[in-house]
């Protein structure tokens, strides 16, 4: 049977065997996906240890994404822009190939639930690892503008000239917000886990279509809450989309397969995984 896991360091609390058996069966095809403790100064043993046992394809999460982007032997475009390594996939001659499937697997959330990125203007807040990996994604699809906000505007500037050609960015700070409003806005800040938000402007979500947070959660988010309490026509959504889109990418980079989302959305939500 076709192995496959998840490594991380925690990582029991990781929903992707679950979503990838969920995947599987919808597809009809059996795999062995396991979650994988790999310790802080043992992620390169653990996943030759997994190879050499038989591992065809990984998913890493925090916090061996940037360790796994150096020790893959070749990367895919995005995994290059995004600077981090989140699916390996094991080739034949046992090449390790890196990818990263976040910022498709927002991009695809986006898309399923009928919102067009084409001709829009997108608001990204935030500079991290999670806005950088979905830069190249959305920028795919042709938005009228990007718009990154950060706190520190060096980290935003640094992001549009790296970026710059693949498409228009507009780099600004919380300190210096320009006078605009955005037709989708998304939160990439880690503001939600702890109940805040980040301090942008209220006319940026004022005539907003989409409000997206990446943190994923059963209930609404902080930052879903205020836009609601800013905008009320806006749709909100976290990241329980994403979590899943990026599984789906993962798996059909592996198998060949794209396997659906909506169904194991739902059940994450409702915390049948």
């Amino acid at each position: 049977m076709d192995k496959y896991a998840v490594f991380g360091n925690p990582v029991n609390h990781s929903k992707s065997p679950k979503i990838h058996q969920a995947f599987a069966k919808e597809l009809n095809q059996a795999i062995e996906y396991s979650a994988i403790l790999a310790p802080i100064d043992g992620f390169k043993e653990s996943i030759a240890s997994f190879v050499k046992a038989g591992g065809i394809g990984a998913n890493v999460t925090v916090p061996f994404k940037e360790e796994a982007f150096a020790l893959v032997d070749e990367l895919t475009e995005r995994a290059k822009t995004a600077g981090a390594v989140n699916t390996i996939k094991v080739n034949s001659d046992g090449k390790l190939v890196g990818d990263n499937t976040d910022g498709i697997g927002l991009v695809s959330d986006i898309l399923n639930n009928q919102f067009e990125i084409s001709d829009k203007r997108v608001l990204l807040i935030g500079a991290g690892g999670a806005a950088r990996g979905a830069i190249l994604p959305i920028l795919q699809q042709q938005p009228e503008k990007l718009t990154i906000i950060n706190r520190t505007i060096e980290k935003a500037i640094k992001l549009r000239q790296e970026f710059a050609s693949y498409g228009e960015i507009e780099a600004c700070g919380f300190d210096d917000q320009p006078q605009a409003s955005f037709d989708i806005i998304i939160n990439s800040t880690s503001a939600s886990i702890t109940g805040d938000v980040p301090p942008i402007s209220e006319r940026f979500v004022e005539q907003c279509e989409l409000a997206y947070d990446m943190f994923y959660s059963q209930q609404d988010t902080s930052f879903n809450l205020w836009v609601k309490s800013v905008n009320p026509q806006a749709v909100t959504l976290d990241g329980s989309g994403m979590l899943v889109g990026q599984a789906a990418e993962a798996f059909h980079v592996w198998r060949g397969a794209k396997p659906s989302t909506q169904a194991v959305i739902e059940q994450l939500k409702s915390g049948e995984l």
